[in-house]
């Protein structure tokens, strides 16, 4: 599929009921593509057994699996930096814990990614390739968010909240020491500094199955992002925040206050 190692971040919260399944479906993609890789499962602090669970799988392939958690949800952003901080490889996955895009697009957005040399391809429900089982109201969330990201970031992509993305790790590397979003908007945070930065950005289709009728995304939260875009926007290009630390002083910040009570699996959760 690719030259070099891919690391594929799991972030996972009350997932118990799908996480056994997505890792055989993960290793199982890779293994055919014949690729090098390894998979990092974060659990963002769930209540549920989402951590045995993926612990169980991981027993029998602790070579490329690996468990890690904190005891506090601190939401999918910070667990997909956390992840990304421990990761290994040269190219950095990002994939939802619950199947409703199956790793075997993985192919596609890497064949892609190398045809036009992108530092970062996005799965995207717009992408004229795409077939997505879509729930009308998450549509239009989807129109209206993009018409506003697009207006205030330029970004050259019609969707940044599909939770399959492929980046080349050094992307990741520069850009996540200088995000401050935890939650929903960590995607569009990092896509618009990624961009700033200069790094080329391109769609790439998916096919999505929603298990969930809304998947999790509320008016509540959809306002939130909502809310953290604009704030994201005013430290961009009012506060110019992201300006302000070069990359030897971004990476001695490192990823301290996301990696505070990490934990790996090895160690013996608290019941």
């Amino acid at each position: 599929m690719i030259d070099g190692s891919i690391s594929i971040v799991v972030p996972a919260y009350n997932e118990a009921g799908h996480i056994l399944e997505t890792l055989r479906e993960v290793v199982r993609t890779l293994d055919d593509a014949g690729c090098s890789f390894e998979v990092i499962v974060v659990d963002d602090g769930s209540p549920d057994h989402t951590y045995r669970e993926a612990l169980k799988f991981a027993s029998g392939d602790a070579a490329r699996v690996r468990v890690v958690y904190y005891d506090d949800n601190h939401g999918k952003g910070n667990a997909l930096m956390c992840g990304t901080w421990v990761a290994r490889g040269d190219y950095i996955v990002f994939l939802d814990a619950d199947l409703d895009l199956h790793p075997a697009q993985l192919p596609v957005l890497f064949e892609i990614l190398q045809r036009t040399g992108a530092d970062a391809v996005i799965g995207s429900k717009r992408h004229r390739d795409s077939r997505v089982d879509y729930p009308p109201v998450r549509r239009l969330y989807s129109i209206v968010y993009y018409a506003i990201i697009r207006l205030m970031f330029g970004l050259p992509i019609k969707d940044s909240q599909t939770g399959l993305k492929v980046f080349r790790a050094e992307v990741l590397q520069r850009v996540l020491p200088r995000i401050l979003a935890k939650r929903f908007a960590f995607d569009i945070e990092v896509l618009a500094n990624a961009h700033r930065l200069g790094y080329k950005i391109v769609d790439g289709p998916v096919r999505i199955e929603f298990r969930r009728e809304m998947g999790r995304i509320r008016f509540r939260d959809a306002l939130n992002i909502l809310i953290d875009t604009l704030a994201i926007f005013y430290r961009m290009y009012i506060l110019r925040y992201y300006d302000r630390f070069d990359d030897v002083r971004l990476q001695e910040l490192a990823l301290g206050d996301s990696i505070r009570g990490l934990r790996v699996a090895e160690a013996v959760r608290k019941n």
